[in-house]
C-alpha cells in the first residue's frame, strides 16, 4: 500500500529516513537484507531462509550466515515452483505504530516481510474497524 506522505513530517524523506537507513547500514534491522537487493524466501531443511544474488544462504529471523550454496534447493512459502526474485525495499517502521512520535528511537529498518509481520496485529484491528464501519457497527471497548 503507498504511503501517504501528508502525514509525515516534511523532512521524513530528506533527513528522518536517510538518518535511520544510514544507522541501520542500509540493511534489515532483523534480517540484515541489503535495501535494493534481489532475494529468494523460502525453506531449506525446515528452517526460513533467504538466498541472495550470490548464492549466499541466510536465516531470514536473524540474518546469520548459514552457508553459500548455488545448488541450495529453498521450498517455496507458497507452493510455487516458479518463484520469482523479491526486490528488498527498506521501509521506516514506527515501533509504537504511532507516525506522529518521529523519535528515532522509536523508527526501525525493515523489509517487506519484517514491516509487515511488526505491523500484523495493528493491520487486523485497523481491518476489524474498517469491516464493522461499513456494516455500520460500533466498537464496545
Amino acid at each position: 500500500m503507498p504511503i501517504d506522505y501528508k502525514n509525515y513530517p516534511s523532512n521524513w524523506k530528506t533527513e528522518i529516513r536517510p538518518v535511520i537507513l544510514e544507522r541501520a547500514n542500509n540493511c534489515c534491522e532483523v534480517c540484515k537484507v541489503k535495501n535494493g537487493s534481489y532475494i529468494f524466501r523460502g525453506f531449506l531443511d525446515g528452517r526460513a531462509v533467504y538466498q541472495d544474488s550470490e548464492a549466499n544462504v541466510y536465516d531470514e529471523e536473524t540474518g546469520e550466515w548459514l552457508e553459500q550454496n548455488a545448488y541450495a534447493m529453498l521450498e517455496d512459502k507458497n507452493g510455487n515452483i516458479d518463484a520469482k526474485a523479491i526486490k528488498v525495499v527498506l521501509t521506516i517502521s514506527h515501533l509504537d505504530h504511532n507516525i506522529n512520535n518521529n523519535d528515532y528511537s522509536n523508527l526501525k529498518a525493515l523489509c517487506q516481510l519484517h514491516h509487515l509481520r511488526h505491523d500484523i496485529q495493528h493491520h487486523i484491528k485497523n481491518a476489524r474497524e474498517t469491516k464493522n464501519k461499513k456494516k455500520g457497527l460500533q466498537e464496545l471497548f
